[in-house]
Formats: C-alpha cells, sequence, structure tokens
C-alpha cells in the first residue's frame, strides 16, 4: 500500500504493518500490560497484628457499654487496616509477538482514520518551543500530536519539552500508550522504514 508524503511523493509500506486488521482486545491487554509495568506497587499499610500497641483487652467485658478488646482493632483511629494492602508486581506477561502486532494493529486503524502524517523529515534549528509551535500549525494536527522520528535530536525533545499536550519519540522508545493517546501522528518517512523493519 501506499502513503501519502506531504511534499506530493508516495512512500510504498507494508500491508502487514499499515493494513493490519484491528484487534480491539489484544490491543487493550498490551495498553494495559504497558501502563502496569510502570507502577510501583510500592503501597503498604499495617495489619492489626502489625500495629505498634499492646494486645491486651481494653476494658472489662461487661457493665461498660460495647464489648471490645485490644485497641489495635480496625475499628478504632490508629489501629490496623481490614485488608491491609502489601507490595506487590503489578507486572503482566506479554510476548514479543503480540506486542508488535498490537503496535502494527494501532498504527493500521491510524492510517484508516487518516491520522497519520508521513514528512519527508522533522526538526527544528534551534531549542525555541515557538519554531516547534509554527511547524506543527503548518502541519494542521490535532491537540495532541505524537511527533516520531528515527532518531529524534536533543532541540526536538526540548523544543517540545514546554507543551504539554505534544509528544516526541524515536523510533525505539515507541509505544502503545503514546501511539493510543495521540490525536494525530507525524511521522518522517525514515521512521517508517525502520518501523516496518522492526515490525516484520
Amino acid at each position: 500500500m501506499e502513503l501519502n508524503i506531504t511534499n506530493g511523493k508516495t512512500l510504498s509500506v507494508s500491508d502487514a504493518v499499515f493494513g493490519r486488521e484491528f484487534s480491539e482486545d489484544l490491543v487493550h491487554q498490551v495498553v494495559v500490560a504497558y501502563r502496569n509495568a510502570g507502577r510501583a506497587g510500592t503501597k503498604a499499610q499495617k495489619t492489626r497484628s502489625e500495629v505498634n500497641g499492646t494486645t491486651k483487652k481494653s476494658k472489662k467485658q461487661k457493665g461498660g457499654g460495647a464489648r471490645h478488646g485490644a485497641l489495635t482493632a480496625p475499628i478504632f483511629v490508629g489501629g490496623g487496616v481490614t485488608f491491609a494492602a502489601k507490595p506487590r508486581s503489578f507486572a503482566q506477561k506479554v510476548n514479543r509477538k503480540m506486542y508488535r502486532a498490537a503496535i502494527a494493529a494501532i498504527l493500521s486503524e491510524l492510517n484508516r482514520q487518516g491520522r497519520i502524517t508521513v514528512v519527508e523529515g522533522f526538526d527544528v534549528e534551534a531549542p525555541k518551543t515557538s519554531g516547534l509551535v509554527s511547524k506543527l500549525g503548518e502541519l494542521k494536527v490535532g491537540q495532541r500530536p505524537l511527533i516520531v522520528t528515527e532518531d529524534a535530536s536533543e532541540n526536538l525533545y526540548l523544543s517540545a519539552r514546554n507543551l504539554p499536550y505534544v509528544q516526541v519519540r524515536d523510533v525505539q522508545g515507541l509505544d502503545p500508550v503514546a501511539l493510543v493517546g495521540a490525536d494525530t501522528v507525524v511521522i518522517t518517512s525514515d521512521a517508517v522504514k525502520k518501523i516496518e523493519e522492526w515490525l516484520a
């Protein structure tokens, strides 16, 4: 299949990468697994047996109203937590083949929706936000563009750093969450070829 470049030329690409059938279940699984991998999983709370305090019965059984045992019970302020959270890993296993298939499925769906803009090259001469804003304005991208280049320069990263909804990735750093969250993906022709080599 062919992708149109902004300079009027066309770029021949693989149907397996940019014309793949979309699988919502696969993409959802990979996106959830990717986001879970970034979770620290360090939350910790204390049970009633771990709280610092005596386990002695707080008052006599009868004659004092409600019957209570130790003040470390969960019903008291400062007591333990009933179902205390403990440190754990949120990691989910995703095969390499599944991950690559999900990336290809997302790219294919973006292409079908006309949300991929292929450019010959994309860079800024100086690390200035205004320069990047004017460049994006010429391309008429949405509110949340994702810029993908073969090797993103430092100037490009610094220019986009102060723009809250603009993301810059090189091919090695491309991830499913960034692709799914982008209104438009601005990608260079060299990056397209490198992505094809990666997903082939």
